[in-house]
Formats: structure tokens, C-alpha cells, sequence
């Protein structure tokens, strides 16, 4: 998959079948307009192209810097590349951007830069200065410019009943195999493995601790949760806390993962985290006695749930 960051730097000498869109969970809904987005294409000896856009707009237009997104950029593309994607433009978005109207958008980026012959759209797909263009403009676009337009309908999206806000939710309140059902994958957590206090390590439990440096990548509510990685060629199973510590007096919110039967140095390293379920809430302890056997408790539970899933 070619990745281009800047328009300017886009040259396709061949037609471009285009979907338009921030795509962020890159979730089953979204998934089915881009296989059909790289099918059609294929099958027309055409080259099949995203269009995203970062920051996201809301983050722009109206300062939302609270909003937390499913994926970072890097695992957005990530997942776009698994598809099967031929190329993927990540547009800047700035309120300068935000102020082409639906015409200059069509004419200047679709037509002239990326040198569209289909366009695939939702059903509800608005773009321009103030969302002024529809599907309906979009056609009659595409007859001045040569150029056809696809809606996905509202039945073929409904029938998956998925939206990126369900998930967000269903993260936030910590229901995961519920947000994993809609996504279609794992909901993951990347970052680099930083030192912490190992206090984990002096109770037989050594974490590696995550950290994720985009402010923007929704976090799970705080508890515990069982986790897998990929590290190296091996898959390795774990389980993970995300909260403060309350136990020991921790004052900010950590993310660490203890992982099964794995004992290679990891700090410095990038890990992307699949988290597979919550296993229960963030509690605070009598003793770090008390602690350590609910760890054992938590571990025996993860395992056993591993195993269901996994090893039957």
C-alpha cells in the first residue's frame, strides 16, 4: 500500500475508484464499503484509493480536543493495509481545508489531483464547506466530470447495525468483546514499553508498562482486562490493569501488562496490545498481600478463558 501525506506529492496515471472518509475504528460497516471499494476496482483494472483526513475535524472545527478516537493514524493504516488497500491519502485537515466548497473539493482534489473514475460513498455522505454536498451534487458532479458515483445504502449499512460511537461507548464501559464483535478485530493499544516502579516484579507479578503518546487514543475505563500480543514470531497472552494503583497510593493512570510465561526485556520496544476481555474492576487492597492472591485469582481466570478460546 502507497501512503501519501501530502496531495501535492499524488501522481496516478491510471482511474481511481475513491471512498472519502475518517474511517475511524476501520469497523465491519466500514469494511464492507472499502472490500467493495477493492473489488470494483480490481475487477476495472482501476486503482483503489482512501481518502482520510487528521487530525479529525471535530478536533479542528470545534476544538474537541476531549474526543477520543478508536485508532491512532498508525493503526488506522495498519488496518487499511490488512485489506488490501492500493493507496491511502491522509489529507491535513484545517479549517482552511474545511472552507472548499463542495464544487473546488470535487473539481480540485477528486478530478484533477486524484484523477477519480468512481466514487463510493455512504448513503449519508456529506462533504464541502458546511457539509453543503450530497450525493445528489455528487451525481450531477460526476456527469460534468465524468465521473460515476456508488451509494452504499442505508439497508446494506443497517443490516450491520455498527457505528464508530456504539464502539466508543462499549469501550468506555469496558464491554470489549462487544466493541471486538463490531471492529471485526481486536481493539488494540500501541505503544512503547516504558520502566515503572516494579512493584509488580517484587510480588511475582513484572509488568511491562505501556506508554501510548497520542492523547487522542481512547483508553478502556479503568480494571483489569485479559490481553494477547504479538512479540516477535510468538503470540503471547496476558493480562492487564489500566488504572492508578490504589493500592500502593498511585496517583496517575498507568497501563501494565502482565504477560504469560514471557520473560525477555521489553522496554524501549513498540507492542501493539490486543484486549480480548475485562476481567473486573480496579480495586483498592488491604495489603499488597491481599493484592498479590487476587493477581493469582486473575490470572487463573484469564488462562482458563484463554484456553476456552483459544486451545479447545
Amino acid at each position: 500500500m502507497k501512503i501519501f501525506t501530502n496531495l501535492s506529492n499524488f501522481i496516478s496515471t491510471n482511474k481511481t475508484f475513491v471512498t472519502i472518509g475518517t474511517f475511524d475504528g476501520v469497523h465491519i460497516g466500514h469494511q464492507k464499503v472499502i472490500k467493495n471499494l477493492i473489488k470494483s476496482a480490481k475487477k476495472n483494472k482501476a486503482t483503489s484509493v482512501l481518502l482520510t483526513f487528521f487530525p479529525h475535524p471535530r478536533m479542528v472545527l470545534q476544538k474537541d480536543l476531549e474526543i477520543k478516537l478508536i485508532n491512532t493514524i498508525e493503526e488506522r493504516t495498519y488496518l487499511l493495509e490488512k485489506l488490501g488497500l492500493e493507496i491511502l491519502v491522509i489529507h491535513k485537515f484545517t479549517k482552511s481545508f474545511a472552507k472548499l466548497s463542495a464544487l473546488d473539493f470535487v473539481r480540485n482534489i477528486l478530478v484533477n489531483t486524484l484523477n477519480i473514475s468512481r466514487l463510493v460513498i455512504g448513503y449519508d455522505h456529506h462533504f464541502g464547506k458546511n457539509r453543503e454536498g450530497n450525493f445528489e451534487q455528487l451525481k450531477d458532479y460526476g456527469f460534468t466530470y465524468n465521473f460515476k458515483v456508488k451509494k452504499i445504502s442505508q439497508q446494506e449499512i443497517s443490516d450491520i447495525a455498527v457505528s464508530s460511537t456504539k464502539i466508543r461507548t462499549a469501550i468506555e464501559n469496558g464491554e470489549i468483546e462487544k466493541a471486538n464483535s463490531y471492529l471485526g478485530y481486536n481493539f488494540m493499544l500501541t505503544g512503547e514499553v516504558v520502566k515503572g516502579k516494579n512493584l509488580g516484579e517484587k510480588i511475582g507479578f513484572p509488568t511491562a508498562n505501556l506508554y501510548i503518546k497520542e492523547t487522542y487514543k481512547l483508553i478502556p475505563k479503568t480494571g483489569a482486562y485479559i490481553v494477547k500480543s504479538e512479540i516477535g514470531n510468538n503470540t503471547v497472552f496476558g493480562m492487564m490493569n489500566i488504572g492508578f494503583r490504589p493500592t500502593v497510593s498511585g496517583k496517575n493512570q498507568t497501563i501494565e501488562i502482565h504477560f504469560f510465561n514471557f520473560d525477555s526485556n521489553l522496554y524501549g520496544k513498540k507492542i501493539t496490545i490486543e484486549v480480548l476481555s475485562f476481567l473486573r474492576e480496579e480495586q483498592k487492597f488491604e495489603s499488597v498481600e491481599a493484592l498479590k492472591l487476587q493477581l493469582e485469582k486473575d490470572k487463573k481466570n484469564s488462562i482458563d478463558y484463554i484456553n476456552g478460546i483459544f486451545f479447545e
